[in-house]
């Protein structure tokens, strides 16, 4: 049975990507695995089986806003995880591949623009099934970014809440 999937997760942790200090002494932070990820694909599964794979792939993306000021986090997670669903529970795990991870200014902070290598890492997941197809749950992510030609790299390492529907 192959149905079309969407989700949405919303992550957090990682190592400090930047960090913006405001007029008023505030401060506000992106870390390598924040973000907001919406996307969609498509879920695997014979209904005779345990067994569910879950392919999809999502725009992932954070960002701090100034008056004078804009940054942005963006990158495009490709997951393929494979699920063994314990009813009403799901659990497993898989890979992800984030393509074109991006951090980029505009307005003051114009001068940001760092492009990172594309980075293969895991995810583990545990989901609880609301319905047969709808699934609540958390996850946690571990990948390393590499800035593109400059040394350095940032630990994706994190844990979020996702949501997706298979119809």
């Amino acid at each position: 049975d192959v149905k079309p999937m969407v989700k949405a997760a919303i992550d957090t942790g990682g190592e400090k990507l930047v960090t913006v200090v405001f007029s008023d002494g505030s401060t506000q932070s992106i870390d390598a695995n924040q973000g907001l990820a919406l996307g969609g694909g498509v879920s695997i599964r014979d209904t005779e089986s345990p067994l569910e794979v879950e392919v999809s792939l999502s725009y992932k993306f954070d960002s701090v806003h100034a008056s004078n000021a804009d940054i942005t986090w963006t990158r495009w997670p490709l997951d393929v995880l494979v699920f063994y669903r314990l009813d009403p529970l799901r659990l497993g795990g898989g890979i992800t591949y984030h393509l074109n991870p991006k951090l980029s200014g505009s307005g003051a902070a114009s001068g940001l623009d760092i492009s990172f290598d594309a980075a293969f890492g895991f995810v583990l997941q545990a989901d609880y099934l609301l319905r047969d197809n709808v699934a609540l749950g958390a996850r946690y992510t571990s990948l390393k970014y590499k800035a593109s030609g400059i040394p350095g790299s940032a630990k994706s390492d994190g844990i979020g809440i996702v949501f997706s529907v298979a119809f």
